[in-house]
This record gives structure tokens, C-alpha cells and sequence, in this order.
């Protein structure tokens, strides 16, 4: 059971309980389900713009960043991540609160447990950035949100998996050892994805080559797609477990 550190629910009464499976499912199915909207809204109506580059060459997918910038997607993609936001933050104090529990008597990694939650709840505060303020809006602050959004990600993901072999060797457990590894699996490919769009969008603005920007586009998408995957392996650390939310019931 998820819950906070003063609350009792068996005392309170009880608003809503949900069991943690079908909240990491609709937690994760709010960013896809708006991200697909954003891309086909985008290729229905706003084909020309989304597609421009700025040396006018050939070019097959918009990037995240034009997808999302114009009306209506802007506001489908705020909204689909302003809902996403509050769980996410939930399950980076849930995680803490596990690590707390698993690693009470190793200084390491309870010191890299607080790391981790130092960089989950960065990585959702620079997500937050990057929607509600778009590239056309102000350029500095939208890039500031991607930088601390990737950066925070990266390291969250590497620390995490990092957590979770040592719980994996330490209690050997199925659910954990399933975890672990596609944990693993969706860091070394959000990494590689990373890497390869960093390197296709410099290519493309040092030499503006025909389909080099598409390429581009498509590994970023693959970013975002294994970011999701890798959040969404919550569905085995907490699959037991239920979000309860309650009120104290007042007492006279």
C-alpha cells in the first residue's frame, strides 16, 4: 500500500483506491496517448509547418519540439503532461521511501537513493519546463527545461539501474531480477537513441543533408518512447501495492 508517511488509512476515510498496476498504466498512457495526438494532429493540419527546416531540405517526420508548439497540440500536450506530473512525483517519494527501507544499513546507496530522487524529481520538474514553455515562446527557457529533462534522466536511469542489481544480487527475487533487467534494457537504448539524435541534429546543421533531420526526428522519438519504458517497469517494483487516498475523519 502507497501512502503517506502521517497517514493512516485504516483510520481515515477512504476517497480512492487503486491498485498500482492500473496507476503506472494510466500514469504512462497519458504522455503516449497526447504524444500520438500531437504527431498525427500535426501531420493532418499542420503538415508544411512541421516539416520545415531551415536550410529547406527534404524532410519526412517533425521534431517533438515543432509537434508540440502550435495550436491545438500545445495544449493537448499540456494538459496530458500537467496530469502525468502529480503521479510522477508520488512514485519518485515512493521510491525513496523503498530505497530508505532496502538500504538502511549500506551509507552507499542510500546516498545514491537520495541522488535518485534529487534527479526524478528534476527530470519531471525540466519536463514541466519544456511543455509550458515552448521553443517559439522563449527559445533559452524551453532549452534550459530539455537540458536539466535529459541530463536529470540520464543519471536517474543510470543510478536506478545501478539500485536495483544490488537489490537483484542482494534478494534474488523474480519480480527484481525481471525489473532489473529491462531496466537496463531501456537505459542502454534511451542512451544510444540520446546519443545518436544529439549527433544526427549537429550533422544536420553543419552540412543540411536531405533526410539526416527525419533520422534525427525518429531517434528522438525513440528517446521519449524508452523513457516511458523505463518508467513504466514500476508495474513490477509495486505490483502488489495500492494507491490509497484518504481523508482524517473528524473526530468530536
Amino acid at each position: 500500500m502507497l501512502q503517506g508517511p502521517y497517514g493512516n488509512p485504516d483510520q481515515d476515510r477512504l476517497l480512492i483506491r487503486l491498485p498500482f498496476k492500473t496507476f503506472a498504466v494510466g500514469t504512462v498512457l497519458l504522455p503516449v496517448t497526447g504524444f500520438i495526438t500531437c504527431i498525427f494532429i500535426s501531420l493532418f493540419y499542420h503538415y508544411e509547418d512541421v516539416m520545415h527546416t531551415h536550410c529547406k531540405v527534404s524532410n519526412y517526420l517533425p521534431s517533438i519540439s515543432s509537434t508540440i508548439a502550435r495550436l491545438p497540440e500545445r495544449y493537448v500536450w499540456r494538459v496530458c503532461i500537467g496530469l502525468h506530473s502529480a503521479p510522477r512525483f508520488l512514485v519518485a517519494f515512493t521510491y525513496f521511501s523503498f530505497y530508505r527501507g532496502r538500504f538502511s544499513s549500506q551509507r552507499w546507496e542510500r546516498l545514491l537513493s537520495r541522488l535518485a530522487f534529487v534527479c526524478g524529481v528534476a527530470e519531471n520538474a525540466g519536463l514541466l519546463l519544456l511543455t509550458y514553455v515552448s521553443s517559439k515562446e522563449n527559445h533559452r527557457y524551453h532549452d534550459n527545461g530539455f537540458r536539466v529533462f535529459t541530463g536529470s534522466s540520464l543519471l536517474h536511469m543510470l543510478i536506478t539501474c545501478w539500485l536495483w542489481y544490488v537489490i537483484k544480487r542482494s534478494y534474488e527475487s523474480a519480480e527484481e531480477e525481471k525489473s532489473y533487467r529491462w531496466k537496463l534494457r531501456f537505459f542502454v537504448l534511451n542512451f544510444i537513441c540520446f546519443l545518436a539524435s544529439y549527433l544526427l541534429y549537429k550533422r544536420h546543421n553543419e552540412r543540411c543533408e536531405p533526410g539526416v533531420y527525419t533520422l534525427f526526428a525518429f531517434f528522438e522519438y525513440l528517446v521519449v518512447f524508452s523513457n516511458m519504458a523505463f518508467h513504466m517497469t514500476a508495474f513490477w517494483d509495486f505490483g502488489g501495492k495500492e494507491v490509497i487516498v484518504a481523508t482524517p475523519l473528524i473526530r468530536h
